[in-house]
């Protein structure tokens, strides 16, 4: 039985490895993901890139309506792959590979400074959101402000 901590910590990977899909940061991500779930087994690895190649496919091609079900199934099945992992794993082995799990969800969560889906923008640091022809709101993260653009003149619209 795992403990609280690691519990925590593979669900915390389940949800990095499903937030990864679909952006700039999924090649790498895979990449050690599968690296680190074949434990310097080639076959292992190559099987891990099948399972997250059909994470990925899977999370394109869902309907907008179903997105978030299909991201709660494919978080929990890859925390459950974790856990595994990690119950499966003697003491030191296991204190080993989950530093190297860490490392890892720092690594991309440091890359992850932009996440789009189809229902929205998530963007870590600074937003300035500029617009003319009518439209407009600006942004700034860490204090909100919202505002309204001035109307364009006539020689403008």
């Amino acid at each position: 039985m795992l403990s609280e901590a690691m519990t925590a910590l593979a669900a915390a990977g389940g949800t990095a490895v499903v937030q990864a899909a679909g952006t700039d940061a999924w090649t790498e991500m895979r990449q050690q993901v599968a690296r680190w779930f074949g434990r310097g087994n080639p076959q292992r690895e190559h099987a891990e890139l099948e399972r997250l190649d059909q994470t990925a496919g899977e999370l394109e091609a869902v309907r907008p309506t179903e997105v978030e079900r299909v991201r709660i199934r494919h978080e929990a099945a890859w925390q459950g792959r974790i856990e595994a992992l990690l119950e499966s794993l003697e003491d030191v082995e296991r204190a080993r590979v989950v530093d190297e799990l860490r490392t890892l969800q720092a690594q991309q969560t440091s890359h992850r400074s932009v996440s789009a889906g189809q229902s929205g923008l998530a963007v870590g640091g600074n937003v300035d959101i500029r617009a003319d022809r009518r439209s407009a709101a600006a942004v700034t993260m860490g204090n909100v402000t919202l505002g309204d653009p001035s109307q364009p003149g006539a020689h403008q619209g």
